[in-house]
């Protein structure tokens, strides 16, 4: 066998630089190069092991400088999302703070599906010396040090204690890397001083390997089994989840549902996978979807879940269609098992296809019903882009704080809507620039509003809901998309939170556009607790009141485009429409990373539609409010909602 003699750190770098991933579409094999770049921030731990490997000039990898592990990590997410899980950007830490930083990103993919590989360094194999700068030393275990933490949030973990074992790590990692339906993180913690141990790998090791994606064949009794229980049906909806999009199966699902007359649905990893305007799409499901869908879905006879795993925000906590038989097509028999349903394991496209076979001109009853609830929303659509603040203005939110909107009008001068904003900003951007969000009330507007008649142009972070993603995974989505605008939609508090890879991004001459929401306060959780009796608790940005003691004083202001600026971007404040507007043509004008600061007034997101989410509400309380929300509003619905 021949052999050649290489650190650990060095065969990482070859192995990676010859992997390949190659998937069936239109009936023809694509391939492509699955490791272009390497995302680091050197520490002790890494920089002379991996780090060394890296700098010589033996590989075609691009290594690029991260600022925040978790920042770097989580634009890695993006950037494997949006090329569809067909490319992937390893990131490297150094031991402790470094990799603990990492785990939150490494939770993130993980929830998503969506494939990310980490390495950690570690402590040394040898123990000599030991403790090492940055260890947690355990009394109770010698070999458990902080990248054990990763465990907990990855599809594969291992520790490199010997050079040798590169080979056994890397193969196991790449086989999690490239599951259909199980993919995720993965993490290798090297021991320090092994990274620059050697040993004689075979050369075998390094050949170029092209890891073939599998589309699942369902079993033609399962395929019989769901076809049936849409034969019996009536009124069918389709849920389109992130499966459809990963599986490039769009245009099979449109086929199916124009043939059959079903409406879809989108869950938010589904949204563009099938273009917005189309006739039969009736736009988000559940806590965070629309009056369309919601009103289809509670009166549907049968949920076809195609792709989806059936979050707690696509069944509004089980209770949207609690009573309604479903059936499923995924390629994770776990994710295709839930809701007690009729379930096809098999790839999106495949699973569709060989359903045909059996439905043969089945038709749903559908007449006006589809047409009828999309007009319905169009018109509500424009209601909510034509909100304004004037004389008489009622925010969009009940039972809101009743001085919170006069107090930000008179701290910040902004007098515009969050609703307003987006459907201004969906008119003045490009058709087929890429959206980028996470959390807060944004996620749950954009889902109802935001339209993606441009495929995949849609990468919503909703399975963990990771404040903090957006700026990091608009960085992500620009490396995998640099011929289209990028835009990142954040809330004051998710920028808060981390917004470092803006630097890479200018660093590497990535241009981002970040479209900053403040109305001074934690909107949806706010929200949340009114909504429930608590009233405002915590969650609005206030100076401490020293007459109180409480987070109950004045706002907070913050000039967000100053920062934006000591960083080298173009930044705007907008207080009004007309300002934004401007601002908005400005920055695509602008050959920089750009942020716009809008002052929108709290308590403008766009509300429920027939959703409800279960959330831990007291049951007994002191407050009248309390005792009243859980009596009225929460065990009813506790008592509606599926059990399993």
């Amino acid at each position: 066998m021949k052999t050649i003699r290489l650190t650990a750190g060095e065969a990482i770098v070859k192995y990676l630089d010859n992997q390949y991933v190659a998937i069936e579409q239109d009936g023809k094999l694509v391939e492509s190069k699955f490791v272009e770049l390497f995302y680091a921030i050197f520490g002790h731990g890494c920089v002379l092991g991996v780090g060394e490997a890296l700098s010589q000039a033996e590989h075609s990898i691009k290594v690029m400088q991260g600022r925040n592990e978790q920042g770097m990590a989580q634009a890695a997410t993006a950037y494997a999302k949006m090329n569809n899980r067909l490319k992937i950007i390893p990131c490297m830490s150094s031991i402790g703070p470094g990799a603990a930083n990492m785990v939150t990103a490494a939770a993130t993919a993980t929830v998503n599906n969506i494939p990310l590989l980490l390495f950690m360094g570690d402590t040394f194999a040898s123990r000599q010396p030991d403790p090492v700068l940055q260890q947690v030393e355990q009394l109770h275990d010698g070999t458990c040090t902080t990248n054990d933490a990763f465990r907990a949030v990855t599809r594969y973990f291992d520790r490199i204690t010997r050079p040798e074992m590169v080979m056994t790590a890397l193969t196991n990692a790449m086989r999690v890397l490239t599951d259909p339906a199980h993919t995720g993180a993965a993490a290798i913690a090297l021991c320090q001083d092994v990274q620059g141990e050697s040993f004689d790998y075979p050369v075998e090791f390094f050949r170029k390997r092209v890891h073939f994606i599998p589309r699942q064949i369902p079993c033609d009794y399962e395929v019989k089994a769901v076809a049936e229980e849409i034969k019996k049906s009536k009124k069918p909806l389709v849920i389109v989840g992130g499966g459809v999009r990963y599986s490039f199966a769009g245009d099979q699902v449109k086929a199916f549902c124009e043939k059959h007359n079903i409406p879809f649905s989108e869950t938010q990893a589904g949204k563009s996978a099938i273009e917005s305007s189309h006739y039969l799409n009736v736009g988000g499901i559940g806590v965070t979807g629309n009056s369309s869908a919601n009103v289809l879905a509670g009166d549907a006879d049968l949920i076809i879940g195609i792709g989806t795993k059936f979050s707690d925000f696509t069944t509004s906590s089980k209770w949207l269609y609690a009573d309604t038989q479903v059936v499923t097509i995924n390629a994770s028999a776990f994710h295709g098992g839930k809701l007690d349903s009729i379930k096809m394991l098999a790839d999106a496209k495949e699973g569709i296809t060989a359903l045909e076979k059996y439905l043969g001109g089945y038709k749903s009853a559908y007449t006006t019903e589809i047409a009828d609830a999309k007009a319905d929303w169009d018109k509500e659509m424009a209601r909510l882009a034509a909100t304004h603040y004037g004389e008489g203005y009622t925010p969009e939110i009940p039972n809101h704080m009743p001085d919170a909107v006069e107090s930000f009008i008179k701290a910040t001068g902004g007098v515009i809507t969050q609703t307003a904003a987006l459907s201004l900003i969906r008119k003045l951007i490009p058709a087929d620039a890429v959206a980028v969000g996470a959390a807060g009330s944004l996620p749950g507007c954009m889902q109802r509003m935001w339209t993606t008649d441009k495929l995949y142009s849609y990468n919503m972070e909703y399975g963990y809901s990771c404040m903090g993603y957006e700026i990091a995974g608009a960085f992500g989505s620009k490396l995998a998309c640099p011929d289209q605008e990028v835009y990142a939609f954040t809330g004051d508090g998710s920028y808060n939170m981390l917004h470092s890879e803006m630097l890479t991004a200018l660093q590497e001459g990535k241009k981002i556009n970040v479209i900053l929401f403040d109305n001074m306060q934690g909107g949806c959780i706010n929200n949340l607790e009114i909504g429930h009796g608590q009233g405002s608790y915590g969650t609005e940005f206030r100076f401490r009141n020293e007459k109180t003691g409480q987070l109950d004083g004045a706002y907070v202001p913050v000039d967000f485009a100053m920062n934006a600026r000591s960083y080298g971007c173009v930044a705007y404040t907008v207080h009004t429409e007309e300002e934004f507007k401007a601002a908005m043509e400005d920055a695509k004008k602008q050959k920089v990373s750009t942020l716009i600061d809008c002052k929108v007034m709290p308590k403008t997101m766009v509300h429920g539609y027939g959703d409800w989410w279960r959330v831990g509400i007291a049951q007994v309380s002191k407050s009248k409010k309390i005792h009243d929300c859980y009596e009225n509003l929460m065990k009813p619905h506790y008592d509606a909602a599926r059990k399993y």
